[in-house]
C-alpha cells in the first residue's frame, strides 16, 4: 500500500480515537515507527478482511525496487541451478515458466531443463545414403525435435543460462529430477515445477538471506495459486519459519523450495518409492541434515491449478497421499523416534502417536477458589477420560469461604489421586503453581484450570507421549466454549497488541487457515488453562513468574522456553471444554493490574514482538484471530 492510501485511510481513523487511544498509539509509534504504527491503526478498525487479490496487487514488489536489486552487489554471491523436469508441457506454460526464470532481478543462475517427453524417430535410425556417424546423429537429433524442444533451443538462442536435455526414455518424476540436479553446476538447487511461475525477485530474496548467514542450507518462500491461465491469484499459503511438528502433519513447505546442491547430493536426490510424494520425502532428508533454515515471508512463487494437478483436484493423485504417509514414517525411522503415523480425513494432513516411554508420574495442579461444582466437573472428567494410572492431582485451595468447597474437599482429599494444598496468601496464579509444583511428586506438570472438562479418552497419554521427546518442552490442548466454538487453538505471540489465542469463537467443526487449528505443529505459545510442561524445564525457567500474577504469565513461561531452545507443541488431539466467560466483568482495580502486566511483559519481550512469532507469518493480521490478511 502506497503513501498515499496510507494517508486517505489516516484521515478516516483520526476520530475513532479516545485519549487512551492516543496514549497507547504514542508508545506504539515510538517502539516500531510511524510505517508500522498506520498500518495497526488500520488493522484495528477495519471491519472486514481483504480479499487476497487485492492484497497481492499492493504487496507486489516496485519497479523501483527491482531496479534496485538488479544493480545490488552481494559480498559472496552464490549461483542458483533451478531444475525443471518437463513432460509434455504445454506452450504456453513452458514459455510463462521459462520468462519468470529470466525475470530475475538477480542474474547468478542456471536453468536446467530435462525434457522426457516421447520424442520423434530415434537414435539408432541410419540414414538411407550412409551419412556419418556425426550425421546420422544429427538426423537423429532433428527427427527427435519436438515443438517443446523447438520452445527451448529458441530461449537458449537469447539466455546462455538456459541448458536442456533430452532424456533418451522417460524415468518419472523422481528420475527425470535427478537427471536436472545432475545437469546443475550451482551452489543451490531451486525446484521448479514445468508450469509454475516465479516472482522477478524471488532469487534476490533468496540470497539476501543467504548473505544474512553463510550457513544456510535451505530457504523456502511463501506461494500461492493461479488458475490455469495465470490471471487470477488463489489460496495463499503464507507460512511459519522452520516447524518440525507441522512438517510432520504436512508438507507446507513445499514451493519455493530451495537447498544447498552438496546436500542434495548427500541425500541421494529423489527416491521414486516416493513418486507423488517424492518432494515431500527429499525436504524431510535435506532439512534433516541442513545447518540452518530461512524462510522468506513473501509470496514468491505460484503454483498453476488445473483438472490434473493435486492442488487444484486432490483426488487426482490419491495415491500421493500414501506415499506422503510413507514419507514421514521414513523420516521418523532416520530420526529414531518410535511412533505411527495416521492419514487423516484431511487429504495431505497426518497425524503422528508418539510412543510412550515408560510410566513417569504427572502431577496435575489445580488452583481453586470456592468453585465446587465447576472442580467436581473438571475432576469427573479427569477421572473418567484418563487411561493413565501414574499421576496425582494437587488441588491449591486459596483462600475459599463457602462450607461446601471445604466438605467436597474433605470427601475427595487422599482418594483418587487427590492431594489438597492450602494456599493463604492473597491470589497470585503464578505463585500458586509454584507452590504447588515444589509441592509435586511428578516429573512431568500438568497445569489445568478448574473450569474445564476433559473431552478426549486417553488425553494424559497423548500429551505425556509428545511432551517426553527430548526436544519439547510443554505440550498444550485444544479448548471449546460451551457452543462448541474454539476457545483457544494455540497463542500467537504479537496478536492484539501482545498475544491471544488463535482462531477463537470459530466452529470446532472447521479446520481453519491451512489446517492449522486441527493439525499438531510448533507454537510460541499455549494456554496454561491445560499444559503439560517437564517439570525439569519449568524449575530451570524458574517457574511462572511472579510478577504476573494474572494476565500472561503462561505466555512469559513460553517465551522463556521457546528462546532456551526447547519447542512446544499445539496437540489438537487433546480437546477440552473451557467454561470461561467471554467477557468477564472487571473493576478499576484489575483493570490497572491487567494494564500493569501487559506493559510489563511488553518491555521484556519487546525483540521478540518486534521481530515476530517464528510461528506465524508476517503477512498475516495481528488485530484478528482468523489469519486474516495484513494490509
Amino acid at each position: 500500500m502506497g503513501d498515499k492510501e496510507y494517508g486517505v485511510q489516516w484521515g478516516k481513523l483520526l476520530g475513532a480515537l479516545s485519549a487512551e487511544h492516543i496514549k497507547k498509539g504514542w508508545r506504539y509509534l515510538q517502539r516500531h515507527g510511524l510505517k508500522q504504527f498506520l498500518i495497526r491503526l488500520i488493522e484495528r478498525y477495519q471491519t472486514q478482511d481483504i480479499d487476497y487479490e487485492t492484497w497481492y496487487s499492493l504487496n507486489q514488489v516496485t519497479q523501483k525496487e527491482l531496479e534496485r536489486q538488479r544493480n545490488a552487489v552481494f559480498e559472496r554471491p552464490v549461483r542458483f541451478s533451478i531444475v525443471v523436469p518437463v513432460y509434455r508441457t504445454p506452450e504456453r506454460f513452458l514459455r510463462e515458466m521459462i520468462e519468470s526464470v529470466c525475470a530475475q532481478t538477480y542474474g547468478n543462475w542456471e536453468l536446467c531443463i530435462v525434457d522426457a517427453s516421447p520424442q520423434v524417430g530415434g537414435d539408432n535410425r541410419k540414414s538411407k545414403d550412409g551419412a556419418s556417424a556425426g550425421g546420422q546423429e544429427k538426423m537423429a537429433e532433428d527427427q527427435r525435435e519436438t515443438e517443446l524442444t523447438r520452445i527451448v533451443r529458441e530461449y537458449q538462442e537469447k539466455d546462455s543460462r538456459i541448458r536442456y536435455r533430452i532424456l533418451k526414455e522417460n524415468f518419472g518424476i523422481s528420475g527425470n529430477t535427478n537427471e536436472a540436479i545432475k545437469m546443475a553446476e550451482g551452489d543451490f538447487i531451486g525446484l521448479l515445477d514445468h508450469d509454475d511461475l516465479l516472482e522477478p525477485d524471488a532469487l534476490y530474496e533468496i540470497m539476501a538471506k543467504i548473505a544474512e548467514d553463510e550457513s544456510t542450507d535451505i530457504v523456502y518462500t511463501d506461494e500461492d495459486k493461479v488458475n490455469k491461465r495465470a490471471t487470477k491469484h488463489l489460496i495463499p499459503n503464507m507460512k511459519p519459519d522452520f516447524n518440525l511438528d507441522l512438517l510432520r502433519s504436512n508438507n507446507y513447505i513445499c514451493h519455493f523450495f530451495v537447498v544447498r546442491r552438496s546436500i542434495a547430493e548427500k541425500v541421494g536426490g529423489f527416491r521414486r518409492e516416493f513418486d507423488g510424494a517424492q518432494d515431500y520425502d527429499f525436504i524431510f532428508r535435506c532439512t534433516e541434515e541442513a545447518r540452518r533454515i530461512a524462510h522468506v515471508h513473501r509470496v514468491l512463487y505460484h503454483w498453476r491449478t488445473h483438472s490434473a494437478s493435486t492442488s487444484d483436484n486432490p483426488d487426482s493423485k490419491l495415491y500421493a497421499f500414501d506415499a506422503g504417509k510413507r514419507a514421514v514414517e521414513a523420516h521418523l525411522a532416520r530420526k529414531g523416534v518410535e511412533a505411527s503415523v495416521e492419514e487423516t480425513d484431511d487429504l495431505g494432513y497426518y497425524r503422528v502417536r508418539y510412543a510412550l516411554k515408560g510410566t513417569p508420574m504427572v502431577s496435575i495442579i489445580i488452583p481453586n477458589r470456592d468453585e465446587k461444582e465447576s472442580l467436581q466437573k473438571c475432576l469427573e472428567s479427569v477421572w473418567e477420560k484418563t487411561e493413565y494410572e501414574n499421576y496425582e492431582i494437587l488441588i491449591v485451595e486459596n483462600n475459599s469461604t463457602k462450607q461446601e468447597t471445604f466438605s467436597y474437599y474433605k470427601e475427595i482429599d487422599g482418594k483418587n489421586h487427590v492431594r489438597v494444598l492450602y494456599w493463604d496468601r492473597e491470589f497470585n496464579y503464578s505463585a500458586i503453581n509454584n507452590y504447588a509444583a515444589r509441592q509435586a511428586k511428578g516429573e512431568y506438570l500438568l497445569l489445568l484450570n478448574n473450569d474445564t472438562e476433559v473431552i478426549t479418552k486417553g488425553w494424559m497419554k497423548e500429551m505425556l507421549s509428545n511432551c517426553m521427546r527430548d526436544e519439547v518442552a510443554m505440550v498444550g490442548a485444544k479448548l471449546y466454549f460451551p457452543d462448541h466454538t474454539i476457545q483457544h487453538a494455540g497463542v500467537i505471540i504479537g496478536l492484539g497488541g501482545l498475544a491471544d489465542h488463535a482462531f477463537v469463537n470459530m466452529s470446532r467443526k472447521r479446520a481453519g487457515y491451512m489446517h492449522r487449528a486441527s493439525v499438531q505443529m510448533n507454537l510460541s505459545g499455549v494456554t496454561a488453562a491445560c499444559a503439560m510442561v517437564k517439570r525439569s524445564v519449568y524449575e530451570e525457567m524458574g517457574g511462572l513468574e511472579e510478577k504476573l500474577s494474572v494476565a500472561f504469565n503462561d505466555v512469559d513461561l513460553c517465551l522463556k522456553i521457546v528462546t532456551s531452545g526447547y519447542r512446544i507443541v499445539y496437540d489438537p488431539f487433546v480437546e477440552l471444554y473451557h467454561y470461561e466467560s467471554r467477557s468477564r466483568g472487571v473493576d478499576d482495580e484489575k483493570k490497572e493490574r491487567h494494564k500493569k502486566e501487559v506493559q510489563y511483559a511488553q518491555e521484556k519481550w519487546k525483540d521478540f514482538l518486534k521481530d515476530g512469532d517464528p510461528c506465524y507469518n508476517k503477512n498475516l493480521t495481528l488485530s484478528k484471530h482468523n489469519f486474516s490478511l495484513r494490509i
